[in-house]
């Protein structure tokens, strides 16, 4: 609580972690409205695929660019302009539901502009985290704001499945457009503090390449992104693919992966909390280490451990996932220019997302020839020990706590 009292103590951060409870749970909510919209005018699930990889395409596309304005402008006007143009997005799609004149091709577009507006908002946000904050909380702020992404995961599914039922898609869709307003209102009180020395602006692709550069000469953070980016191809592939067809084949019921999914959303909220106090000698190192279980995992699940042992299990695994985020987001900050972190945010997202788009499909193409269970359990073991891998850089293993610098 005494952690909690001090980050609560500053104005900036009350009013950004505010705003983004808020869309947060907006985001959420329209994600599971999409999929009823979808699923309610065409019944194609080809078609919601197609709309969820037009965005995905979209803000992987932008990202890199949404760093580098990110690092030019203050990062909360960016925010707050990129939650004005998302809230008028879902506004026209609630709008054309309404008129019951919604199209594929129009939310293609929409949620096109949608991941485009998005890939300038999450690098900026993770900049403008440490600047509402004394240096000595940047870990608790972290901490924080994963733990209200968590939440978000576990209440906008349930508050999307009300709204849908009660008053239709269009008013999700309606009361997500206004969580952005409300968001956009809240940024426009945050009046964040000056962090590191300014850095002249010169030309798009000399930033993008200085961006580049602080990446590239950081054995630690280059081998940490490229390790995440095997662990979702191999471990998070298929635990969203053959999820629930490994849960049917092991314990006789799909629904039962809900249950797991739920088991690690509850670790994450739980690693969360553990991180406003919890601050290792050797963060990443020790973080790295603790996401291990969950590749190791879904080895044993579908290999047939009971559910009664894979859900405390999750809790587990939830728990070293959530602590590894923050102490990354947290080493990032601490360590990185602040006048490039969002470059190298933007560098680390693409980085990690890179290979799961190819994952789902080719995951989904072994199951069907090797069985669901064979890949799954695949999967988890190479990613185990492909994430050992990220142990191999002195650097990663002798990171500790604070500032400063192991390459420079």
């Amino acid at each position: 609580m005494h952690r909690f009292s001090q980050l609560w103590g500053h104005r900036d951060f009350r009013w950004l972690f505010v705003s983004q409870a808020i869309s947060t749970t907006g985001d959420r909510i329209v994600l599971v409205a999409l999929a009823l919209l979808v699923t309610e005018r065409t019944g194609s699930t080809a078609d919601l695929g197609l709309v969820l990889g037009v965005y995905t395409a979209s803000h992987l596309a932008f990202v890199l660019f949404g760093g580098v304005w990110a690092d030019r402008l203050p990062r909360h006007r960016i925010m707050l302009s990129t939650d004005l143009l998302r809230g008028l997005l879902h506004a026209l799609v609630a709008l054309l539901i309404v008129t019951d004149a919604i199209a594929i091709w129009q939310l293609l577009v929409i949620e096109a502009l949608f991941g485009a507006a998005e890939a300038f908002f999450r690098p900026a946000f993770s900049g403008l985290v440490p600047q509402t904050v004394p240096e000595e909380l940047i870990q608790e702020a972290n901490a924080l704001t994963s733990l209200t992404s968590t939440i978000a995961e576990f209440a906008g599914p349930a508050l999307a499945t009300a709204l849908v039922l009660a008053a239709g898609t269009g008013t999700a869709f309606a009361v997500d457009a206004a969580t952005f307003l409300v968001s956009a209102a809240l940024l426009a009180l945050v009046r964040p503090r000056p962090r590191g020395e300014p850095t002249p602006r010169t030309s798009l692709r000399h930033e993008l390449r200085e961006g580049f550069d602080q990446v590239r000469s950081r054995r630690w953070v280059w081998v940490t992104i490229a390790v995440l980016s095997f662990q979702l191809l191999g471990a998070y592939a298929p635990y969203v693919v053959l999820g629930p067809m490994v849960a049917e084949q092991r314990w006789g019921d799909p629904a039962f992966y809900g249950w797991l999914a739920a088991s690690i959303g509850a670790g994450t909220a739980i690693g969360a909390l553990l991180a406003l106090r919890w601050r290792p000698q050797r963060p990443l190192a020790l973080g790295i280490v603790l996401t291990i279980p969950f590749s190791l995992l879904l080895t044993l699940v579908a290999i047939g451990i009971p559910l009664a042992v894979a859900l405390p299990g999750g809790v587990v695994c939830g728990v070293g996932l959530a602590l590894f985020g923050v102490w990354w987001q947290t080493a990032l900050a601490e360590r990185i220019p602040p006048a490039a972190l969002s470059r190298v945010t933007s560098y680390d997202w693409l980085g990690s997302m890179a290979l799961l788009p190819i994952g789902y499909v080719v995951v989904g193409a072994l199951a069907d020839g090797i069985g669901a269970t064979e890949v799954m359990a695949g999967g988890g073991l190479v990613a185990a020990v492909i994430v050992l891998a990220g142990l191999l850089p002195r650097e990663t293993r002798e990171l500790t706590r604070g500032s400063g610098d192991l390459s420079r």
